[in-house]
């Protein structure tokens, strides 16, 4: 499998998971210490093939994505679960194996236009609400599982919601995936 956009990953160990799973350019923020030479090359990079931007499903990775996806709004996200990306030794891309990667990639995900549609997003907050994704004891549970089904990786409520609107998550995807979770038993 080889991927036509670059890849923007934290580090050096992610760039070497990437390319051991999968045929692709990366570029390296360093960290969430994010400079702005990086973000200038991953600007560029957007412009001549496309980014992807694959950081860690931790805080550090999803502050990184929110600062590329800002100042990139165009680029695409790709995400490992939790348990993808955990192992003995730690967590990151780095540690997901070879599948789950090119599983994250193949499942890449790209932001709608909200601004030039004109159209309300279809899922809205009182819809998390209601299917206990917000303000419930088990509401961070349920919208890690939400995620993984959605392919929109795990969020905070509020995070959570602006990607069900970035990736235009329709009705009928969200109550999907509150289908199987209820089979999972997740919603009792």
């Amino acid at each position: 499998m080889t991927i036509r956009e670059i890849i923007v990953v934290e580090g050096k160990d992610d760039t070497a998971a990437v390319r051991r799973a999968v045929g692709a350019d990366t570029i390296e923020t360093g960290g969430s210490a994010i400079g702005e030479d990086v973000l200038k090359r991953i600007e560029l990079a957007h412009e001549r093939r496309g980014v992807i931007i694959f950081t860690d499903p931790d805080s550090p990775g999803e502050r990184i994505r929110k600062i590329v996806a800002e100042r990139v709004p165009g680029a695409k996200h790709a995400f490992l679960t939790r348990d993808e990306a955990r192992s003995r030794t730690g967590m990151g891309v780095e540690h997901a194996s070879d599948e789950a990667i090119r599983r994250a990639l193949e499942a890449v995900r790209s932001p709608g236009d909200e601004s030039g549609s004109g159209t309300a997003p279809e899922i809205e907050w009182s819809d998390l609400l209601a299917a206990g994704l917000i303000v419930h004891p088990d509401a961070s549970r349920r919208r890690e599982r939400m995620g993984e089904l959605m392919g929109i990786g795990y969020a905070n409520g509020k995070q959570f919601h602006k990607r069900c609107v970035m990736f235009r998550i329709s009705k009928a995807e969200f109550a999907c995936a509150l289908e199987q979770m209820e089979r999972e038993g997740l919603l009792t």
